[in-house]
């Protein structure tokens, strides 16, 4: 006997916004295949438990006393950018009769949002809603980093509305709608290279800039602070590193064979920029250090993002390597330009996914993209298709560009608005953003810590002193002096 239900054809509208009912069925689970669908709902939580960890990585690396505000944002982007996506979000990106820079109202409110085909044929368009969400979530959360020590949390929330808006939104409906200019034009990026990590790199660069150097930075030596919890680090990328299989698997849009070859290629490619960033960092220091490896990591995690579903596995090696040396070499950037970017998310997301979307043009192939069943003609420069070189330039250039322009003007106005200012003061910068902006604090000790130095000389005259620890305020752990 034939357990087994047959997928019907979608025979309803496909142009226009539509629930789905006018296929004249009772039952529209009938035109959708529950594997894909199963697989795609874990893929979607996988890039949820991303954000968390984005969260964790960057008050990981940050100063004690302002590390919980790092959490709270991380997660704050997952509120506030759900209900954007909801309201209008998800139909100025994925609407079906846009123009070629952006989609129109005709989804808002996820009206008519149901069972239509959206993405790809597998897929209804509530699910693909929600999965695309979990991007447009994670995308300002890597960007808000750059509030670190000293940026004030009203602002960032109103930042992170507007800029969803009229950032990611159009940058994801240029690139993955099939409407927009540059997925017409043929540029390639399989799961975000453009939308997410060059338009988020670029925004915390921007977002440095127009908050100021951190009081006490120096142009040549940044802040005299190491990473106070480098556990939170490492716990941080081991969320990354396993929601990034549900953010490169995902993107083939089904359980495929191409899925299962993106995702062995974001592992290949982290475990080399992990190793190479290591290396690097070990030349100099003659140390291992376990920051470097999860920034390697991370690195090329990012690299292989626009890649992952397009090349084979000795490309993605070669764009782990790449990625990770690249990545390393871009933290010296913010030296050369002056810029306080404290936690590198322009070195690791921006350059990383430059790097990415230019070698997808070179490694791209055309059997790898056909392991979904659908067909592709030359792709890359290994397929000698020399010309999509320019077309991955052009998507890379429009990204940064849209996303550095955009994000300076959007804080500029900003800072304009009373209440909204975008920097905390230098009492408030140096009592802690924890205290001044939450009124709570990672941990207890900070606490009941905090008004001590007032009585320094007492508490070194009874405690003797601990190789490594701060006379500080804020009892940071502090870098050797080189």
């Amino acid at each position: 006997m034939d357990v087994l239900k047959r997928q019907e054809e979608y025979n309803g509208t496909t142009s226009d916004a539509a629930p789905g009912w006018d296929t004249g069925v009772s039952d529209l689970n009938v035109f959708y295949d529950t594997g894909h669908m199963a697989f795609m709902i874990i893929c979607a939580v996988l890039v949820l438990l991303m954000i968390p960890g984005v969260g964790l990585f960057y008050s990981g690396l940050a100063r004690r006393k302002s590390a919980l505000e790092l959490l709270l944002l991380s997660m704050l982007s997952v509120a506030v950018v759900g209900f954007q996506w909801f309201f209008w979000g998800y139909s100025l990106t994925f609407s079906r009769t846009g123009n070629a820079f952006l989609g129109d109202m005709s989804m808002i409110g996820l009206r008519d949002v149901i069972a239509q085909p959206n993405g790809a044929d597998a897929l209804p368009d509530i699910l693909f809603c929600l999965y695309q969400g979990m991007f447009a979530s994670i995308t300002p959360a890597l960007a808000i980093g750059a509030v670190a020590d000293r940026g004030r949390i009203l602002p960032a929330i109103v930042f992170m509305f507007i800029w969803t808006t009229v950032v990611y939104d159009p940058i994801a409906y240029w690139t993955w709608n099939g409407n927009g200019w540059l997925f017409k034009l043929g540029s390639l990026d399989f799961a975000g290279g453009g939308p997410v990590h060059v338009a988020s790199g670029t925004c915390a660069l921007a977002y440095s800039i127009m908050l100021g150097k951190r009081t006490g930075y120096s142009r040549t030596a940044g802040m005299p602070w190491r990473p106070h919890n480098v556990t939170n680090v490492v716990i941080g990328t081991v969320f990354l590193w396993v929601g990034w299989f549900g953010f490169n698997g995902g993107s083939a849009l089904g359980m495929n064979i191409r899925a299962i070859m993106a995702s062995y290629n974001t592992q290949l490619a982290a475990c080399m920029a992990a190793l190479a960033w290591i290396l690097l960092d070990y030349r100099l220091e003659k140390k291992w250090s376990t920051i470097g490896f999860c920034s390697g990591a991370i690195s090329g995690l990012v690299a292989i993002t626009p890649a992952a579903g397009f090349v084979t596995p000795w490309g993605a090696l070669i764009i782990g390597i790449v990625g990770g040396v690249c990545c390393n070499f871009a933290t010296k950037l913010k030296f050369l330009i002056g810029v306080d970017e404290a936690l590198d998310i322009f070195a690791v997301h921006g350059v990383g996914g430059i790097v990415g979307n230019i070698l997808t043009g070179v490694f791209a192939a055309s059997w790898i993209a056909k392991l979904d069943g659908a067909e592709w003609g030359p792709l890359g420069w290994i397929e000698q298709h020399w010309v999509q070189m320019g077309y991955q330039l052009a998507g890379t250039v429009a990204a940064f560009a849209w996303s550095f322009v955009l994000t300076c003007l959007i804080l500029f106005l900003l800072n304009l608005v009373p209440g909204l200012s975008l920097r905390a003061s230098p009492e408030e910068e140096e009592l802690g953003m924890d205290d001044c902006q939450l009124g709570e604090f990672a941990y207890d000790y900070v606490e009941l810590t905090r008004h001590l130095s007032d009585n320094a000389s007492v508490i070194s005259s009874q405690v003797p002193p601990v190789a490594g620890s701060s006379a500080a305020s804020s009892h940071e752990k502090t870098a050797e002096t080189v």
